[in-house]
């Protein structure tokens, strides 16, 4: 049968040293569950092997395991064993093709049954065991299916061992009743193939300890009756509940433990500087535990938690604040009317509040304040401080102010620092958008390229005509910067709105 090549977009994979030490340790550790959990697994569920196997041998002739060919691990090929589902090629009168439909007539009474419950993939801990797949994995693609994909996309998605389940088999698991009709096989490499592949290559890429709990957690719950029918959101799969849990809530919860306990501290030393109060030591330790505990519970209802806080705005500061002051008040509630010894006075309660509202404000938004800090080092000394290359903006409108924000938030922030703005609008003189200065005028360029050493001028030009852009361009080239022109971003979207038929308020 002739099959069509399935492309699909992929992207080398790019590891620094410390990521590839990164992945190693994490395929060594990965193994080593495989080999652990399948031969526990494999000992464990003896006896329902065994009741399956002769389950098969009663109901119709041929061997108890299937043995598919499959490309596998450094695309070489291996054979997938799975419980026997169908009849054997004397029965059925022919072999049939690689993907099963729904309704495939080689499929027997039992067969059935173990596909809807997924009781046929079990032998699968043996490949599991002998290392050619693992528990969580690029689901294993049929040998010659494999070939006409398109070798990029299998080099990357064959770099790891393929698995008994992963996110797309998970989102497919019905893939057979989306099989139907004669030409059931062109959907499959037409529709469901290159969607699979997508799915494989996001969890090749993005694969972790707790990504695959999440898949495990989701594949377990699928296997129920209630729920095996029910859609599994995609979100779920590569940012689940596991991941959230120990790459957001817990990093954080023990980061907010550090900062409270020093907050609890200072305020402790502060307040016996003025009154005599004696609470003891283990007293402190458990007030910062218990300060800790509510305020990671209230920041997790108020979704504080799953905030990017290097790109959040100042408004999550009044979310914070509302976190802070419910923990407080909650606290001494219960220290006023439940447990009243020792009775720790308001007003202490209200200054560690105070300390830790500035404390967890000032690790959340640091890299914030780091960058403001570093900007005012560069203003005050000028061509001596070294630490990070200069940048100009010329324009200090929209566009100027989006290019300064996303030098201040992207990943290479510590290495820049934005002296200021130049701006011909004198309105704009000694004006701060965004935090930043606008310095003087464009004639003022090559006097602030010599005072500031800058090693690099942005162009935000939006407004003006093309030849006072040109002659701006020109006097910033000849001081030697490097220069970059950077894209009217703001005026192309206004243009794409326009041509949908949305005007500047949304309408």
């Amino acid at each position: 049968m002739q099959r069509d090549t399935v492309r699909t977009t992929s992207t080398s994979i790019h590891r620094s040293d410390t990521n590839r030490f990164v992945f190693a340790f994490n395929a060594i550790f990965k193994r080593l569950v495989d080999i652990v959990v399948s031969f526990l697994a494999l000992i464990l569920l003896s006896p329902i092997f065994i009741g399956i196997a002769i389950a098969i041998k009663r109901e119709s002739a041929g061997p108890v395991l299937f043995k598919g060919k499959r490309m596998g691990f450094n695309e070489k090929p291996f054979y997938i064993l799975k419980f026997r589902s169908m009849c054997e090629p004397s029965d059925s009168g022919n072999n049939g093709p690689a993907v099963t439909a729904s309704d495939d007539p080689r499929v027997t009474k039992l067969g059935r049954y173990l596909r809807d419950t997924k009781l046929n993939e079990l032998p699968q801990l043996w490949n599991v065991f002998i290392g050619e797949m693992s528990f969580v994995g690029p689901r294993p693609e049929d040998y010659e299916i494999a070939l006409g994909w398109d070798p990029q996309v299998r080099k990357e998605i064959l770099s790891m061992r393929p698995g008994i389940t992963s996110p797309a088999s998970i989102i497919y698991r019905n893939e057979e009743a989306l099989l139907q009709d004669d030409g059931f096989m062109d959907d499959y490499l037409s529709k469901i193939l290159p969607d699979k592949q997508r799915l494989d290559l996001l969890y090749v890429r993005n694969h972790n300890f707790f990504t695959d709990i999440d898949v495990l957690a989701a594949t377990f719950l699928t296997l129920l009756p209630a729920l095996r029918n029910r859609k599994i959101e995609e979100r779920y799969l590569f940012g689940g509940p596991v991941l959230v849990l120990f790459r957001k809530i817990v990093p954080w919860f023990l980061i907010d433990v550090v900062v409270v306990t020093f907050a609890v501290g200072l305020s402790g030393v502060v307040w016996r500087l003025s009154t005599v109060i004696d609470l003891g030591v283990p007293t402190f330790i458990v007030l910062a535990l218990a300060i800790a505990v509510v305020i990671s519970l209230i920041n997790s209802l108020l979704g504080l938690q799953k905030i990017s806080w290097r790109n959040a705005g100042v408004s999550y500061i009044f979310d914070l604040l509302i976190s802070v002051s419910i923990t407080i008040v909650l606290l001494w509630v219960f220290n006023r009317f439940v447990i009243t010894v020792p009775r720790i006075p308001f007003s202490m309660f209200w200054l560690i509040g105070l300390t830790t509202y500035v404390f967890l404000v000032a690790v959340r938004y640091r890299d914030r304040l780091i960058s403001s800090l570093s900007y005012r080092w560069l203003l005050l000394r000028g061509t001596s401080a070294s630490f990070a290359e200069r940048i100009l903006i010329v324009g200090a409108g929209e566009l100027g102010e989006l290019t300064a924000w996303l030098i201040q938030r992207s990943g290479y922030s510590p290495l820049f620092g934005v002296v200021g703005f130049v701006d011909d609008d004198p309105h704009k003189r000694n004006l701060r958008p965004g935090g930043i200065t606008v310095l003087g005028s464009t004639e003022a360029i090559p006097e602030l390229v010599e005072k500031y050493s800058i090693a690099v001028i942005m162009l935000a030009l939006s407004d003006g005509n093309e030849a006072e852009k040109s002659r701006i361009k020109a006097l910033c080239e000849s001081t030697g910067a490097n220069v970059v022109v950077m894209p009217d971003m703001i005026k192309n979207l206004e243009k794409t709105l326009e041509n949908t038929g949305i005007n500047g308020n949304g309408k």
